[in-house]
C-alpha cells in the first residue's frame, strides 16, 4: 500500500523517443531522480499511453517515424496542457524554433547531458506547480491568478503554455521596466545560460494571445537594443 502511495505521488514523464538506447538512458536518470517514467518508441504509442495515464510532462524527440514531434505536440496540446520538453539535433534551429512555436517549454539539443535534461525536467516542473503567491495580478484588461494558473484577457481565458504564463506573470509584477533577453532568461527561465532566441519566440507568442493587434503591439514593447518593457499600471489583489 505504501508503496502504491509513492508511486502515485511521484511525478509521471513519458519519454518518446525511437532511439532505444536513448529512451533506456534518459529513463533510467529520470527513474533514479524520482520520477514515474512511461516510455513510447513513436507518435501514435505516445498519444496513446497520455491518454490511458496522463503524464505530468513530456520528453519528446522531434525527429520520430512516421509522425513527428511536431504533430504529436500538437495533437497533445489539443487534449489539454501539459509541460513539453522537446529533443532536437543540434544545428537545426529552425526545428528548435518550430518547436517552441507549437508550444514546447522547453527543448535540449542532441547529444545531451542525461543530468542537464533532469535539471530542465526540475525546472519545468516547478514552474508548472500552482505559485504560492496569494494574490492576483490585473492590469490592461488582464487579469492571472498564479495559483489557479489562469490568465483572463477582458473576460476570455487564455491559452497559455508554463513558460507564457510565468512571462506574462513577470511582466505584470514589474510594469515600466525593461528587461533584457539574459534578465528574463534567468528570472523566468531560472537559466543562467542558454539560447536566447527562446525568450523571442516565447515574446512572440505571447504578444499573439494578449495583444489588440501583435504586430503593433501596445503591451508588450520592444526596446531596441535593450530587451522588452511591459506598459501598463499592474495592480495585486489580495484574498480575503
Amino acid at each position: 500500500m505504501e508503496q502504491q502511495q509513492y508511486a502515485q505521488t511521484r511525478p509521471r514523464v513519458l519519454v518518446v523517443d525511437d532511439d532505444p538506447t536513448v529512451a533506456e538512458v534518459v529513463s533510467g536518470y529520470l527513474d533514479r531522480a524520482g520520477y514515474l517514467v512511461d516510455r513510447a518508441a513513436d507518435g501514435p504509442e505516445a498519444l496513446d499511453r497520455a491518454a490511458a495515464h496522463r503524464p505530468d510532462l513530456v520528453v519528446l524527440d522531434l525527429m520520430l517515424p512516421g509522425m513527428d514531434g511536431l504533430e504529436v505536440c500538437r495533437r497533445m496540446r489539443g487534449r489539454g496542457p501539459v509541460p513539453v520538453i522537446m529533443l532536437t539535433a543540434r544545428g537545426d534551429e529552425d526545428d528548435r524554433i518550430l518547436g517552441l512555436e507549437v508550444g514546447a517549454d522547453d527543448y535540449v539539443t542532441k547529444p545531451f547531458s542525461p543530468r542537464e535534461l533532469v535539471l530542465r525536467v526540475e525546472s519545468v516542473l516547478r514552474r508548472a506547480r500552482p505559485a504560492q503567491q496569494s494574490g492576483a495580478l490585473r492590469a490592461a484588461g488582464l487579469s492571472l491568478d498564479p495559483q489557479a494558473r489562469r490568465a483572463v484577457k477582458n473576460g476570455t481565458e487564455l491559452a497559455l503554455t508554463i513558460r507564457e504564463f510565468d512571462l506574462l506573470a513577470f511582466f505584470l509584477r514589474h510594469p515600466g521596466r525593461v528587461f533584457g533577453r539574459e534578465d528574463l532568461m534567468r528570472e523566468v527561465w531560472g537559466w543562467d545560460f542558454g539560447d536566447l532566441s527562446t525568450v523571442t519566440v516565447h515574446v512572440r507568442r505571447l504578444r499573439g494571445k494578449v495583444e489588440d493587434d501583435p504586430a503593433r503591439p501596445r503591451l508588450i514593447q520592444t526596446v531596441w537594443g535593450v530587451g522588452y518593457r511591459f506598459e501598463g499600471a499592474a495592480e495585486s489583489e489580495a484574498r480575503s
